[in-house]
């Protein structure tokens, strides 16, 4: 048997893939870009077939940077965004003719609000098992919006995939979707092993029962399965690897994230006690029960989506990394300083952090120099704990400032912020009996130690960093390696192949007081903010109707 194993994962702007021996270590990487059509705040589309050509793109540099021989090459694990591809004998794509290319609705596309209201006012029982509130990013949202507004679409579509039982479907020709996307996305009972027709017939999706859901998964498997006769020839060729070696049921890239921290030798050890929370574009929290834990807010409980046999909650902030993005963008000097960083071959946001490192001198006391500014990141809604995707950014104590160093001042309030979020999860899960001791971070934009240790002082909790420095691609690479046979199973798996190399002790004392302050400000402007729209909502609902006002010319 082949002695590597390689992990895919894609994200929202590129895929990318990592070679890994037995042990966890990380031989080589490789990454190729993805392109993303977002025309206004609520559409974003991509292509599948760019996606599966950038897979296998970063999959052969993988290969070759790490030097090893394909041939011993035993297994590939998969893990995506929670985007769905709609494949079809009909019209291409979602029904845009300039563009038949783009058939992907991306999971951060917020066009089905208006379903997802109308499936939560119906409150079917499955809802206690997404925190009682279903989200307009996940499936069924997103698949009645193209029945009601892309019917022929609809009609003619062969396959409705999560954006990760796509790519095992490509690699193996098995449309067996994972326990992990069609439980946390698509409102499968894993634990009854089952659909629940009356839910679909209920919001308008019959069609999907009377078929016996073939669509969207007619058969339904634990992640690390393995899948169907292994890598197919055609995706042997694309890919650089021997055809038929195994392809394992994959996961969601933030379970991926647990799967390769939450079980690592040197932290908890165990699973129940850790809470895994993936930092990218947005960010997930990852928390594992023994038994079912129903927090209001909080998508689950799901049974068997990441640890098997454990049931999981999952939160998480609609924007994370893409809300420190957006917020840097609106300051005077964020043109200046994205050239000054480029310059230095660092993103704006890695720049900024050193930057406030040299400030303050020590991570922990950087949090001084946000002072007055109280940033509530709530670009793209609330997942949890308030599973509000109206509500929108709060920022408090802005000046007329403009040099750089009132933008590091902005930055630094601006992760405070994700964090004191970030708490909110923790202590509302808590309250409900899924309490955690340790946090396990992973994704691109939590690399930097200074957002680590902002992360431990904001919750209190120490944050455990791995030895792999891929911890997504190592959790997909773990998929692999049961799907192969190295292992019996991910919980044999987990320790094996990741050890936690660090962690981020929270700081006492005067830091401690200060952030409790600023958490408190935290909720009192999350609070105002949500009075606020609620006043004016009603307000507008009884304004009344006529011509659009403009205002005076301006030429």
């Amino acid at each position: 048997m082949g002695t590597h194993f390689i992990g895919v994962d894609v994200g929202t702007g590129s895929a990318r893939a990592g070679v890994f021996d037995a042990r966890g270590a990380l031989l080589g990487t490789g990454k190729a870009d993805i392109a993303l059509h977002r025309p206004d705040a609520d559409i974003a589309e991509q292509s599948s077939a760019q996606v599966w050509d950038a897979v296998c793109a970063a999959t052969r540099t993988a290969l070759a940077r790490a030097a090893v021989d394909p041939a011993s090459v035993a297994g590939v694990g998969f893990d995506a965004t929670c985007s769905l591809v709609v494949l079809g004998d009909g019209p291409p794509g979602l029904g845009d003719p300039a563009c038949p290319e783009r058939d992907i609705i991306v999971w951060m596309d917020h066009r089905a609000v208006d379903q997802a209201a109308r499936i939560n006012a119906d409150g079917h029982e499955v809802l206690k098992y997404v925190g009682g509130r279903i989200s307009p990013e996940m499936q069924t949202p997103k698949l009645l919006w193209l029945k009601e507004n892309r019917p022929e679409v609809f009609r003619a579509a062969r396959h409705f995939f999560d954006l990760t039982d796509f790519l095992t479907w490509k690699a193996s020709g098995s449309t067996a979707r994972s326990t992990c996307t069609v439980t946390c996305k698509w409102t499968y009972l894993a634990h009854e092993g089952r659909w629940d027709a009356d839910y679909f017939r209920g919001i308008g999706l019959a069609e999907l029962a009377d078929e016996g859901f073939v669509r969207i998964g007619g058969q339904v498997v634990p992640p690390g399965t393995a899948l169907s006769r292994g890598l197919t020839p055609e995706a042997a060729r694309a890919m650089g690897l021997p055809a038929g070696i195994a392809v394992a049921a994959g996961l969601i890239d933030a379970h991926a994230g647990g799967i390769g921290t939450v079980g690592a030798r040197g932290g908890a050890e165990d699973p129940v006690r850790t809470l895994g929370y993936v930092f990218g574009t947005s960010s997930c929290t990852m928390t594992t029960t023994r038994d079912p834990t129903f927090v209001p807010g909080v998508w689950g409980p799901y049974f068997s989506a990441m640890v098997p046999g454990a049931w999981l909650n999952e939160g998480g902030q609609s924007a994370a990394g893409a809300a420190i993005d957006h917020l840097l963008s609106f300051h005077p000097a964020h043109h200046a300083a994205t050239a000054a960083a480029r310059a230095d071959g660092k993103s704006l946001p890695e720049w900024l952090a050193d930057a406030a490192m040299d400030r303050a001198g020590d991570a922990s006391r950087a949090v001084r120099l946000a002072a007055h500014l109280h940033v509530v990141p709530e670009f793209l809604g609330n997942r949890a704990p308030f599973a509000d995707p109206h509500a929108r950014a709060a920022i408090l104590g802005l000046g007329m400032d403009s040099d750089r160093q009132s933008l590091v001042a902005l930055y630094v309030a601006g992760v405070c912020g994700l964090g004191y979020g970030l708490r909110q999860i923790i202590e509302t899960q808590a309250a409900h009996g899924a309490g955690v001791d340790r946090i396990a971070i992973s994704g691109g934009a939590g690399r930097h130690p200074l957002i680590r240790q902002i992360l431990a002082d904001t919750t209190g909790l120490p944050v455990d960093v791995t030895a792999c420095e891929e911890p997504v691609l190592l959790g997909s690479a773990i998929l692999a390696a049961v799907a192969a046979g190295a292992f019996p199973d991910i919980r044999a798996a987990m320790p094996a192949m990741s050890a936690v190399v660090t962690s981020h002790r929270p700081a006492t004392g005067a830091v401690r007081h200060l952030h409790d302050t600023r958490h408190a400000a935290f909720t009192a402007l999350q609070d105002m903010a949500r009075s606020i729209r609620g006043q004016t909502d009603s307000c507008l609902d009884r304004f009344p109707p006529g011509p659009a006002v403009t205002g005076p010319s301006l030429s």
